[in-house]
């Protein structure tokens, strides 16, 4: 009687054995096909969550980059007058309208005294929207004039496309 049991037991544990195995393998199988990717739902739910945070947070960025650039601007002005004002106590004069701020960075024929360069490089710097700065001597509200005509790059405009000069260096704004 004692051969029987440990048989009965042996064929149960073998058969409870097997059971799990074929349970252990059904569930790795099942874990590995619910592992293959997400779902069209789930990707489309991501793809709208991503689309209303640059919807709420982009324009900010932009606006931020926007002001960036006048602020830019309004500083490059203010270095080329300091430039401008050195090259006057060296020269005894502006440069003229036809010399340009070139005048800043490069030796200009009939200047004796010319001190330079008063600018760092060996060019003039466009202003932050790639288009060349203006200079005028005599300037119509000083001894010169410089200005930036804006993001749109032509004189006048409003916004971003106000023109930012010397004498008005808050004039570009956003609207």
């Amino acid at each position: 009687m004692m051969m029987s049991l440990r048989w009965v037991c042996r064929i149960f544990v073998d058969r409870t054995n097997r059971r799990w195995a074929a349970h252990r393998r059904a569930a790795n199988q099942k874990r590995r096909h619910g592992e293959q990717g997400f779902t069209l739902v789930e990707m489309l739910v991501v793809i709208t969550i991503i689309g209303l945070i640059m919807g709420l947070i982009g324009p900010r960025v932009l606006n931020y980059l926007n002001e960036s650039k006048v602020k830019a601007a309004k500083i490059q002005l203010q270095s080329f007058s300091s430039a401008l004002d050195l090259f006057y106590l060296d020269a005894g004069r502006f440069p003229s309208s036809s010399e340009g701020l070139t005048a800043l960075v490069q030796r200009t024929p009939g200047v004796a005294a010319w001190n330079g360069p008063y600018l760092k490089g060996s060019t003039v710097p466009n202003d932050p929207w790639s288009h060349p700065y203006v200079y005028r001597s005599p300037g119509e509200h000083g001894p010169y004039d410089i200005m930036s005509y804006g993001s749109d790059g032509q004189e006048g405009g409003s916004g971003l496309a106000a023109d930012i000069s010397i004498e008005n260096p808050t004039s570009a704004k956003n609207e």
